[in-house]
């Protein structure tokens, strides 16, 4: 979709971009002009882009979970963010693309013609909808980097902007997210075909809110002094979550160019084979014969260099022979394969965390919630109910009787069941701390637990930065976040 803005968010990067900021200041498409829904059509699918796409310029979340690994060029699969500028265009992408489009779609809508003929309960609900994208972003934003400009973030006047505290943002964006639920209202329509995510339905979109509610709620409930916020976020978003797969945030994608889902584009129309599945995951699912292996990969077992394998993953971090491993599901590369953000599965392993961490008061167990996340997976990829649970009867899957403590139950199939969700899959295994991933041996740091900060803000915003950088602990990949530290 073309692009409704050339804006670019901070004043470090318009200067990076060209030394003539009086030219990139002057916006020939007149956003101002542009009808509110449809900035908010580009920022909603500039947002599920960013998240699911696996360009190694732009989302290597997939590499750094170990769900796949790479084929020739094996850089980003040790770890090497800064050679493409991978930070920087996460960054980008987030705050020009979305951010700025929400922003001012916002004011667009706020300065339309009043209608009066209109139900005003719509308007309200436009507005409430586009807070909950903006919440959504920063938390992203936040959980990618720690400090980030946040007041200053979207306004030109600042030129060097400031950043602001991880945990006070988180805190400001959870009452923001409070506030957009309470507006949000069945009584009213909203954006209709433009929205591509849930083609209008308010009542859907109370229940995405819910979920993201949730979800930050678990982020930060291993913060000794956020204990109470935890809980009050956790527990009274809880009974308006997703209830089923039906429920899932997703964009159905069309079959023509420019708006494929972007892994066609990474997969398939770039002619390239970079991608297998990581001997990480391949080995986890075969060892506990899962039933997703046949939806996740491509079936080798008549490849004749590995005759009668059914599926082998590429080592992780090395260089591996694409014609010889494994491959990606034909599935996902097709052109209009949805992209989903947020998912029922993943929704009910975090109810599984609340009722472990006493969040929640539920008749439901911990045990019943992690069933219904591994059952909502599995049949989500085209599985049954019968292998679901077949599946979950093992020793070693059973709640009960596998090994580890619930984190590592959790956090295992978690990271199993976010397999084609690189960003949330990340962000649960840092949360969790399972499964125990090992870095490759060529790997030039840790496994990453944030992305280091953009060069250009380090260069231009140098001052901010410095103080940013310091007040997390460095900017090391290796750092870990005010929530990721207990």
């Amino acid at each position: 979709m073309k692009k409704t803005l050339i804006y670019i968010i901070t004043a470090a990067s318009l200067i990076a971009c060209s030394n003539d900021l009086e030219n990139l200041n002057v916006n020939t498409k007149d956003p101002s002009n542009v009808p509110g829904e449809a900035l908010f059509t580009s920022a909603e699918k500039s947002l599920v882009d960013q998240m699911v796409n696996t360009n190694v310029n732009n989302n290597i979340f997939r590499l750094i979970n170990q769900h796949w690994t790479e084929t020739v060029y094996t850089d980003e699969s040790n770890y090497d963010i800064t050679t493409r500028t991978i930070p920087e265009q996460h960054w980008q992408f987030l705050y020009k693309d979305v951010l700025k489009d929400l922003d001012q779609s916002t004011i667009n809508i706020n300065n339309e013609a009043v209608d009066v003929t209109a139900n005003p309960i719509d308007k309200t609900n436009k507005l409430a909808i586009i807070e909950v994208l903006n919440v959504y972003t920063y938390a992203v934003l936040v959980e990618t980097f720690g400090n980030i400009p946040y007041k200053e973030a979207l306004n030109l006047k600042y030129k060097t902007p400031k950043y602001d505290d991880g945990l006070t943002i988180y805190k400001d964006l959870i009452s923001r997210l409070n506030n957009a639920i309470g507006k949000l209202s069945i009584a009213g329509k909203s954006f209709g075909e433009n929205d591509r995510i849930y083609k209008g339905d308010v009542n859907k979109w109370i229940k995405f809110a819910n979920t993201l509610k949730l979800r930050m709620g678990i982020v930060i409930s291993d913060i000794p002094s956020e204990t109470a916020l935890a809980k009050a976020t956790v527990s009274t978003a809880a009974p308006f979550v997703f209830t089923s797969n039906d429920d899932n945030a997703s964009i159905a994608y069309l079959s023509a160019s420019p708006n494929t889902n972007p892994l066609y584009i990474d997969l398939v129309a770039s002619g390239r084979s970079d991608f297998v599945p990581a001997n990480t995951l391949v080995d986890y699912m075969n060892t506990n014969m899962d039933p997703r292996r046949s939806k996740y990969f491509d079936n080798n077992k008549d490849n004749p260099a590995t005759p009668g394998v059914e599926y082998i993953g590429g080592i992780y971090g090395a260089a591996n022979s694409f014609p010889n491993l494994t491959h990606i599901t034909p599935t996902i590369q097709k052109p209009e394969y949805p992209g989903t953000i947020l998912d029922y599965s993943e929704t009910e392993f975090l109810l599984a965390e609340a009722a472990e961490r006493s969040l929640i008061e539920s008749p439901a167990t911990a045990e019943a919630h992690y069933n219904a996340a591994i059952t909502a997976s599995i049949i989500n990829w085209g599985g049954t109910a019968t292998q679901a649970t077949a599946y979950l009867a093992q020793t070693d899957i059973a709640y009960t009787t596998a090994s580890g403590t619930w984190k590592e139950k959790i956090g295992t199939q978690s990271w199993v069941a976010l397999y084609n969700n690189g960003f949330e899959g990340w962000t649960s295994w840092r949360r969790l701390d399972f499964p125990k991933l090992i870095a490759p041996a060529d790997a030039v740091s840790g496994i990453p637990v944030r992305l280091a900060y953009p060069i250009v803000e380090q260069t231009l915003n140098k001052t901010n930065y410095t103080a940013a950088s310091s007040a997390i602990g460095s900017d090391k990949v290796e750092t870990k976040l005010f929530w990721d530290k207990f």
